[in-house]
């Protein structure tokens, strides 16, 4: 059989993880292994093929912040276009609106994975795109540069993560210092790794002006634009 899997073959894959994970929330009990093999009959692919994509939607509820099906560890190794397609199938299995989020969340943490990640030029002049919110263009190897260059330590506070992610990642946000709204770029000397508390004192602190100060002596990277 083609290496390649069709709509149809993903969507039911989806859709008996989905039921597991609806299962396992209730407390009943269900089999994976003959869920597996009943997949594998229909499409002719291996039980143990099935296994793995759904660890590949348990990395997709992980990026989301879901808890995912006990014993279907996370598998990483999912490119952005699948990636996608998995959380658009699950958000229509659910009747929800898709996360857009979820490519560029995959982007990051395969650029974070990398041993050597040369060091992005980032987009300079962002480009929004606007519907019921503002998005901006974001670069993803960015926001893996700026995450690996803090090693898990708020960038302002000094402080460790307060948590590990779902996706085995200490919790530290990637904020803009000149934000993309006022014309900022989206860069390296332009992004910091914060911590919640940290990330919310600069949008919202009467101090706010002496923080970016003090971002800017803190770490030599950062250039004020």
């Amino acid at each position: 059989m083609s290496e390649s899997w069709s709509e149809e073959e993903l969507s039911a894959t989806v859709e008996v993880y989905l039921q597991m994970y609806r299962q396992e929330l209730a407390g009943e009990s269900f089999n994976k292994k003959a869920n597996y093999r009943e997949l594998a009959g229909k499409f002719g692919r291996t039980a143990k093929a099935y296994e793995y994509r759904m660890q590949n939607i348990s990395y997709i509820f992980s990026l989301l912040g879901r808890n995912w099906v006990s014993g279907l560890k996370p598998a990483k190794n999912v490119g952005r276009r699948i990636g996608e397609q998995i959380e658009s199938l699950i958000a229509l299995h659910e009747n929800r609106p898709s996360d857009p989020q979820v490519g560029f969340e995959i982007e990051v943490s395969s650029y974070q994975q990398k041993a050597t990640l040369k060091k992005p030029d980032g987009i300079g002049e962002p480009k929004a795109k606007y519907g019921a919110s503002v998005i901006y263009e974001r670069s993803a190897q960015v926001k893996a540069w700026v995450l690996n260059r803090a090693g898990g330590f708020c960038e302002l506070c000094g402080v460790e993560a307060p948590f590990t992610t779902h996706a085995g990642k200490p919790y530290l946000e990637v904020h803009h210092v000149k934000r993309l709204s006022f014309g900022g770029s989206d860069t390296v000397t332009n992004c910091t790794a914060l911590c919640p508390n940290c990330h919310r004192a600069l949008h919202y602190s009467n101090e706010s002006r002496q923080l970016v100060e003090k971002l800017y002596k803190n770490n030599s990277e950062l250039v004020c634009e």
